[in-house]
């Protein structure tokens, strides 16, 4: 079954525990030949308020789902990212980081597809699939996403082998209608904007108190991972729609702003406790 990650919705104190694990080990286990001790990664989840029977049992279920695997390094027991995992997190690097924003002269990406009712499982993961990757409705079997998304929706639909199911056409939007509004209708700005004011309000506290006081690596780390657990699911919500077709002063921009700040306050000392942690236990 191809893998596919559950959007991040966790803080240190959420039950959801696997995208939490996801981060760790997109964070520090790819700068580490891709592996992490059983003993490093129950202490790192320690660090965040996590029960070592919570962590364990929560990894049980990302290698069933085809995300971690079992390996072992001059006999210590570890984990590593399966291939496809580390595929799908190089290219959400880009995403989170980087946050390429579509202009009008991208144009569209639309997907139409078709699947027989005797497999709705793959309708399921179609689904999952481009709402993962940004794409709003614009009729039942139509997704649409800026155009800039184009390449990396062949690239995703392919590796999750839902390619024969779908077709994929990119070009401008002729007519008719004002295309704001169908923006509008497309994509659930409003619930978009309150995630994005909702990270605001959580996170200016935390900007305003590392410009004012460097962390020291320890407490770095505590609110970097779930910052970013929280972070990352919101540049797969938003496609990087054209700011001219956004609402005015839209708080994505504002938000983005933020995570950057943070990203450069917390990262590298957050960095530094982790590998601390890595080296001693590994």
């Amino acid at each position: 079954m191809p893998v596919q990650f559950e959007a991040p919705t966790a803080t240190g104190r959420d039950t959801r525990l696997g995208p939490l694990i996801i981060t760790v080990f997109g964070l520090y286990a790819r700068a580490e030949q891709n592996w992490l001790s059983v003993a490093s990664v129950v202490r790192l989840m320690a660090d965040l308020g996590v029960e070592a029977q919570a962590v364990r049992s929560s990894i049980s279920r990302l290698k069933r789902r085809g995300v971690l695997q079992s390996t072992r390094h001059a006999g210590v027991a570890g984990y590593s990212l399966a291939a496809p995992a580390l595929e799908t997190l190089a290219e959400g690097d880009v995403r989170i980081f980087e946050r390429v924003r579509a202009v009008a002269e991208d144009g569209w990406v639309v997907v139409v597809f078709s699947v027989p009712e005797s497999e709705r499982g793959k309708r399921h993961e179609l689904r999952t699939s481009l709402t993962q990757l940004g794409y709003g409705t614009a009729a039942p079997g139509v997704w649409v996403a800026p155009g800039n998304l184009a390449a990396e929706t062949r690239r995703t639909l392919e590796r999750r082998g839902l390619s024969e199911y779908v077709d994929i056409f990119t070009g401008d939007h002729f007519a008719f209608g004002d295309l704001r509004s169908k923006v509008r209708a497309w994509w659930d700005l409003d619930e978009l904007a309150a995630l994005y004011s909702d990270f605001l309000r959580r996170y200016r506290p935390v900007r305003d108190a590392a410009r004012a006081v460097e962390k020291a690596p320890p407490e770095a780390f505590q609110l970097y991972v779930p910052m970013l657990t929280e972070w990352r699911r919101l540049p797969y919500r938003d496609p990087g729609l054209p700011l001219s077709l956004l609402p005015p002063g839209w708080n994505g921009v504002t938000a983005g702003a933020l995570f950057d700040e943070l990203n450069t306050l917390l990262g590298t000392p957050a960095r530094e406790h982790a590998l601390e942690v890595i080296h001693a236990q590994g």
